[in-house]
């Protein structure tokens, strides 16, 4: 298939699987007499991986390394589990840090009169270091 094929198939744009083949992420697919790009079930397989890395918020480096692990039928699955274990204390602390925004701009809209006047609690809060 071509890239407009596997970009469709995958749900990867055209433009981000030739990013992925230029930054080593995956290998660059073989090419056709004219020069196309053509696209194999085991690229389209690695291109759900990557989406699929993607959409649970793994970084393009742990992607990367997932992929590494992927590929390698010798793997220990505990290389697998401390890579998916540091994403989820990334991702809580992310959530507190989300949460601590939310308190935060809450007490500030709840001071917040929202009414004509000038004086504005928030405005003041970013204004201040």
């Amino acid at each position: 298939m071509n890239i407009g094929e596997a970009a469709k198939a995958s749900g990867i744009s055209a433009k981000m699987i030739r990013y992925y083949e230029s930054t080593g992420l995956i290998t660059p697919a073989s090419r056709s007499a004219s020069g196309y790009r053509h696209y194999t079930d085991d690229d389209l397989n690695m291109l759900h991986f990557i989406r699929r890395g993607r959409d649970l918020g793994f970084s393009m480096a742990h992607i990367g390394e997932l992929l590494n692990l992927w590929r390698d039928q010798q793997r220990a699955s505990g290389d697998v589990k401390r890579i998916a274990e540091q994403h989820i204390d990334d991702l809580n602390q992310r959530i507190r840090d989300l949460q601590a925004m939310v308190a935060t701009l809450s007490q500030l809209a709840q001071a917040c009169q929202g009414d004509g006047r000038p004086n504005c609690p928030i405005i003041d809060a970013l204004g201040h270091s």
